[in-house]
This record gives C-alpha cells, structure tokens and sequence, in this order.
C-alpha cells in the first residue's frame, strides 16, 4: 500500500480571521511505495477566490507569491489533477496533524466537489504517530527533525518541502513500526 504524504499552505493573516476565509494556495504532496520509497511527487499552487490577495504576512510566512498563485488554477482544476495523481489503487493519505484533512473538505465544500472520504477514514496522522514512535509529546514538524537529528530540507511553509521533511519522518518511522491499521 502507497502512503501519499500531503502537506498545504493556504492564506493566512497576522490577525484571527474566521476558517471559512482560508483558502488552499498550495498543495504538496510524495508517494512512498509499500517499501517506504518516494515514488512520486506532486504539486502545484492554487489561486484562492473568496480573498485573491494574498496577505504580507501570508507571503512572509510561505514565500509565496502573489504572481505565484494569479497564475495558478483554482482548486477545484488542481484538485482534480491531484485526486487523478492519486488514482484509484491501494494508498493512504498523511499528513502532519489533521488540519490538511479539514482544509480539503472546506475547500471541496466551497466548490461544490464531493470529499473523498477516505482522505478522512483512512488518514494517517504522522504527528500523533511520531509522539507515540518517540514517546514525546506532539509537536511541529521542524521539532520532529530536530528531535531525529535532521537538518529540514527546503524552506519551512511550502507545502511540497514540508511534504517532502514529513516523508522522510515518516519512512524512518514506519521502517520501524508497523504503518497503522485504519
């Protein structure tokens, strides 16, 4: 079975702003095969509609850009291409915490696509699984690195480098303990 290892980035502020605002701008994703190597990769940026502009601190925080995403299709053209990327056979969406999880379905919702549920029932959440792995408590990404040893690759807050870190927590981590039953 292939671990799809899904990681998002959408628009934020520096203020609290309700959920239904964010948007998905990128979406980054590695497959590791049943032998826990990368067999694949996708990403993309996605333009969001309900506020187009990205915000300084969204910028600051992601690095990306507002050319980025006005060039970008919008989800529902992008999440078509990622479900495709997916395609039908035996995997299980990861990813660090259940955020991504609610993120997709919110955006599926706002552009009326049908949720995969799978991405919910059959999800599996590295941070929690890293916790039990470690026997510490949960925690960023970039901590899980530090605690492991290794130096985060790319740049933190984009979505296919994150992706990218998460995998490698997760092959190291599921060479060692059995990947968890749904």
């Amino acid at each position: 079975m292939d671990l799809v290892v899904v990681d998002l980035e959408a628009t934020c502020w520096d203020t609290s702003r309700p959920r239904d605002q964010m948007e998905i701008i990128e979406i980054g994703a590695v497959r590791l095969d049943d032998e826990l190597n990368i067999a694949g990769e996708f990403y993309s940026f996605v333009r969001p509609v309900v506020v187009p502009k990205l915000s300084d601190f969204c910028t600051e925080l992601t690095s990306i850009t507002q050319a980025d995403v006005d060039g970008a299709d919008i989800f529902s053209i992008v999440f078509s291409a990622f479900t495709g990327w997916i395609g039908g056979g035996d995997c299980r969406l990861c990813s660090w915490g259940f955020w991504d999880v609610g993120q997709f379905r919110h955006d599926c919702r706002r552009h009326g696509l049908p949720f995969p549920e799978d991405f919910e029932t059959q999800h599996i959440n590295v941070k929690t699984e890293f916790a039990a792995w470690k026997g510490v408590r949960r925690c960023g990404m970039a901590n899980a690195l530090k605690h492991l040893g290794i130096p985060l690759q790319g740049t933190h807050h984009r979505g296919i480098d994150d992706a990218r870190n998460i995998a490698h927590i997760a092959e190291l981590m599921f060479a060692e303990r059995p990947v968890p039953e749904p």
